[in-house]
């Protein structure tokens, strides 16, 4: 007789401290049956060969019907999904990888999960230049019904969900920790607004904190996901190519924006180019290489029309052509008085053209 559902035992185990990707499959193979207490399973954990000894005890004192239905319950409260590999609504994608995950859990709405991804990466310290290239890539590509994915960190990450965020798009965040804990910290609020209008999703189980063990394992879900994964700015040793390189292995297209030869952050991406990955310099160059996948209208996305410059505003915002500036730059090169020049300041910051930086320094934005 079932004592509970296959997936509610498979979502419990995952919660045990020491349970992971080898683990559930060791058990599978060794006919555990996730839908029936232990001893309902004869001798399965004793079939596996464990590497760490204490985790069968550990199941068998937690894996029980009270535990089983205590974690369903706790998920419920908190309001966390779970996808299971079991479950017609799991990732097509996903489940083409050689070790998919056994439990997703996530936060928002998952059916983002069902439309064309596009992975977005970069690294935590962008340029000017990557910020807005990012934006621009991401937020077009979103404009033609893809869902751009990304992992929330610091950079380029998180410009590209602002970006499709801002403009009514779709964009899905994996974490490198639980699905409930948000990191970095300062990302919060971006946090809470994928949560209501995107969607959060991780491996971890809730509540575990972000190590670095955890974020190869995300790159390989960010990629996996997607379609293709588009590389903005990378340095030569940076994560994001460890993102890439698991596109490639599993059969993704890899795109590349291209960068300055003089800028650090564009050697990996450049390297990237030389190596074979496609050269993106707008949106198309990336939608052009998934002919089969129908676009949706533009106006299913939210169109925001900059208002337009005076003639004074223009000649100060070409200025950031090149990057940020300082006001002290600005000022020697502009050859306007200082009044004048907080007064256009303001003006391009409220019309959404420029940003402060710390220290006084202003950016396109």
């Amino acid at each position: 007789m079932t004592a509970w559902g296959a997936r509610d035992g498979l979502v419990a185990l995952h919660q045990i401290q020491g349970v992971g990707w080898h683990t559930i499959d060791a058990l599978l193979r060794a006919g555990w049956d996730p839908a029936r207490p232990l001893e309902a399973s004869g001798h399965a954990l004793e079939r596996v060969q464990w590497r760490r000894k204490e985790v069968p005890g550990s199941i068998r004192k937690k894996w029980t019907a009270p535990f089983v239905r205590k974690v369903q319950e706790e998920l419920a409260r908190r309001t966390i999904q779970t996808l299971t590999v079991w479950d017609d609504d799991y990732p097509d994608r996903l489940r083409e990888l050689p070790q998919p995950p056994w439990v997703l859990y996530l936060k928002g709405d998952p059916s983002l999960l069902t439309h064309p991804c596009l992975a977005v990466v970069g690294t935590r310290k962008p340029t000017s230049y990557g910020k807005q290239a990012t934006a621009k890539l991401a937020a077009e590509t979103a404009s033609r019904g893809w869902t751009i994915v990304s992992g929330l960190a610091a950079g380029i990450d998180g410009e590209a969900h602002r970006a499709v965020l801002q403009r009514g798009g779709r964009t899905a965040a994996v974490l490198g920790c639980g699905v409930d804990v948000v990191y970095p910290k300062h990302h919060r609020s971006l946090y809470e607004q994928l949560v209501a209008e995107g969607v959060v999703l991780s491996e971890a189980p809730p509540g575990v904190a972000p190590r670095p063990g955890l974020f190869p394992q995300r790159n390989r879900i960010i990629s996996g996901l997607s379609h293709g994964v588009l590389v903005v700015e990378a340095a030569e040793r940076s994560g994001s190519l460890i993102t890439a390189d698991c596109g490639m292995e599993q059969g993704r297209e890899v795109f590349a924006v291209p960068g300055p030869i003089t800028s650090s952050q564009s050697m990996g991406s450049n390297r990237l180019i030389q190596q074979g990955a496609k050269c993106v310099l707008t949106s198309v160059d990336i939608l052009e290489e998934f002919p089969h996948i129908p676009e949706l209208p533009r106006e299913d996305i939210r169109e925001e029309e900059p208002e337009e410059l005076s003639e004074e505003e223009s000649q100060v915002f070409r200025f950031f052509e090149e990057g940020p500036l300082s006001l002290e730059e600005l000022t020697t090169c502009a050859g306007i008085p200082l009044g004048d020049l907080h007064r256009l300041l303001l003006a391009l910051q409220v019309k959404k053209r420029l940003r402060q930086l710390p220290g006084a320094r202003f950016e396109r934005v």
